[in-house]
């Protein structure tokens, strides 16, 4: 975990030149285009939405009528107070008592729809990010090998936990007040203009400087916003990475520079952080300052039309609450327009990793064998992680069923890098791969890698029994079949020894158990799924002398009928193999028995007896 690079990250702790540029760099790239994808991810949901833009319709309808109903009852009241005192009638209070009741029973119907509209749009929200993080997590499985290679698994996770989490609350809450929103400023201003249009031409003069303020404020912080999702993401996966290597980190005194590449991560966070909330924040009071000055016109020009007689006392009050409810949803809209810019963002950062380069296509009509002996040849192979930097240039070499093929050489000589090409994590630039005599992009990457099986130096086991463990390597087998894999393994016996057996859990680390346990129960897995071809890299390196004659029998055992390719440094554990192919600088430089190597007395000779001489020195 430790060599894992994200090439996109900068590693000094403060910025300067390239640094600067990076941060430049980070502005939202594409607001308009993320939001018309996240407009089309939610085409599936338009019906749902339109049923709650109904309820949202008619909830507001039911809350605008309210005020207008409920001046009736105050111009009433205060034409009985008018005729009580005049002499000349008095207060309608059965009137007034009606009014009351109908506006009553409107806001609860108001209530109650609101209420079904909130629901249905919470359940849109949540079944979205269902759906992105199924995607994303179906888009991990077709991702090529490379780009997980130059990119930290906690910018990865980011994408999946981060940036979905902030969908999803962002879209259950705002999603709702946009229709609400919407729906008032368009029912209010009908309402406001059939009470006076000369007092509602004064309630809108605000809104092109409303208009104003929001667009200052959203161009200056979206950038902020895209910022603060990104360093998000860097910040965990630094967390992440040292963690996982907190050990080697520690060894090496590497927490000063550890500290200073956080405390620069987090810095950046903060700084974007803080610049984003606080424009944002600017939104609601700049609102609603424009809001009571429009109010302050309303009011003056509402008393003199009353003075005028052309409208009564109260549609003046229920003017004035039009206006307050004409201002708040605008100044919601406003509000939610920065939400917007953090959805934006996080759609922006999910849609690109959606968006991101698959694995080559599989072929339309695959080879499917119905059996294979485990015949394999390497004609002519070329491949270079970076094209024009070759690793592997012209290797050759043919392994036939059951044969035992070593592959040694020194480090960086191409020799894991050939498994990945075997197991199509990368495809080569030029030659092939032959399995049966097919290529091996012909076959789907299913069939072809159903038929090997891998044991390698750095042991993968998860967090879940020592039994479910063994089972990944076929998860149809029996708890019968587990047990006799282990068996084979040598691992049975060592797994009764702890204190649940088989049911014993492993932690996330995996470090309740040893090295060498690991690594019996990585090649009892691979007994388990009993494929025709096998590869070995490097399994016994990083065991004890004692532990490595039990991996080593495991491992003969495992081999015995099949195609195997060992990869190894340690050439004592290859004496027997039927092949020899040593690798030097991506080319076979060698080939042969250990016997005959030795007696041509060339590189493989010399790379053998240094170990020897190196051995008997110590």
């Amino acid at each position: 975990m430790m060599q894992r690079r994200d090439t996109r990250r900068a590693p000094g702790p403060r910025p300067g030149g390239h640094m600067a540029a990076m941060m430049k760099g980070d502005t939202a790239q594409d607001f308009k285009g993320s939001m018309k994808k996240l407009i089309a991810y939610l085409d599936k949901y338009k019906i749902a939405m339109l049923v709650a833009i109904l309820f949202a319709i008619g909830s507001t309808a039911a809350g605008i009528v309210g005020p207008k109903i409920l001046g009736n009852a105050t111009t009433t009241l205060f034409e009985g107070v008018i005729a009580k005192m005049q002499g000349t009638g008095d207060i309608d209070f059965d009137k007034i008592g009606q009014i009351v009741l109908t506006v009553l029973v409107l806001y609860l119907a108001s209530t109650l729809f609101s209420y079904i509209q909130g629901w249905i749009m919470a359940d849109v929200s949540t079944n979205i990010a269902y759906r992105f993080r199924r995607d994303i997590a179906a888009k991990i499985n077709r991702m090529p090998l490379k780009y997980f290679d130059q990119t930290t698994q906690g910018e990865v996770l980011s994408r999946i936990t981060n940036d979905v989490d902030t969908l999803n609350q962002t879209l259950s809450q705002s999603l709702s007040q946009i229709i609400t929103s919407v729906v008032t400023v368009i029912g209010v201003l009908a309402m406001m203009l059939s009470i006076s249009w000369q007092m509602t031409l004064a309630a809108l003069v605000v809104i092109p400087l409303s208009g104003v303020v929001v667009s200052v404020i959203v161009k200056q912080s979206q950038k902020y916003f895209k910022q603060q999702q990104d360093y998000l993401g860097h910040v965990n996966g630094h967390v992440e990475e040292m963690y996982g290597g907190h050990i080697v980190m520690k060894a090496f005194n590497g927490e000063k520079k550890s500290i200073e590449k956080f405390d620069y991560y987090n810095d950046t966070l903060y700084d974007s952080a803080w610049k984003s909330q606080f424009l944002s924040s600017l939104m609601m009071p700049l609102m609603r300052f424009i809001g009571n000055v429009g109010y302050v016109f309303v009011a003056i020009l509402g008393g003199w039309l009353a003075v005028r007689g052309t409208i009564t006392v109260g549609d003046i009050q229920a003017f004035i609450q039009y206006v307050r409810s004409f201002t708040q949803p605008l100044t919601q809209l406003a509000n939610i327009s920065n939400i917007l810019q953090q959805t934006a963002a996080s759609a922006e950062r999910v849609f690109e990793f959606l968006e991101e380069d698959e694995e080559v296509v599989e072929t339309e009509d695959p080879v499917s064998l119905d059996k294979v002996e485990g015949n394999v040849e390497f004609k002519n192979v070329h491949f270079g992680y970076d094209p024009e930097k070759p690793v592997i240039k012209n290797f050759s070499a043919v392994a036939k069923p059951g044969q035992k093929i070593a592959i040694v050489g020194p480090t960086g000589a191409g020799k894991t890098t050939l498994v990945k090409l075997l197991m199509r994590f990368y495809d080569v630039n030029e030659g092939a791969i032959l399995v049966e005599g097919h290529d091996i992009r012909d076959f789907t990457r299913q069939d072809l890698r159903r038929n090997f099986g891998m044991v390698l130096q750095d042991t993968w086991l998860y967090n879940a029994s020592l039994l479910e463990n063994i089972r990944y390597g076929r998860p149809d087998a029996t708890d019968e079949e587990v047990e006799s894999a282990a068996k084979a393994a040598h691992v049975d016996h060592f797994i009764h020894t702890l204190p649940d057996g088989y049911e014993m859990v492993l932690n996330e680390e995996t470090t309740n158990i040893s090295q060498g346990q690991k690594q019996l129960l990585t090649i009892a897995r691979a007994v388990l799924a009993d494929p025709r071809i096998l590869i070995l890299d490097e399994a016994t390196s990083s065991v004890d002398t004692r532990t490595e004659v039990l991996i080593q029998e495991a491992m003969d055992s495992l081999m015995e009928g099949r195609t195997s390719f060992v990869i190894a440094h340690r050439l004592s554990t290859v004496r027997n193999a039927d092949l020899i192919l040593v690798i030097d600088n991506g080319d076979i430089v060698e080939q042969g028995t250990h016997d005959a190597l030795l007696d041509k007395g060339g590189f493989y000779a010399d790379i053998f007896n240094s170990q020897f001489e190196r051995v008997s020195v110590e």
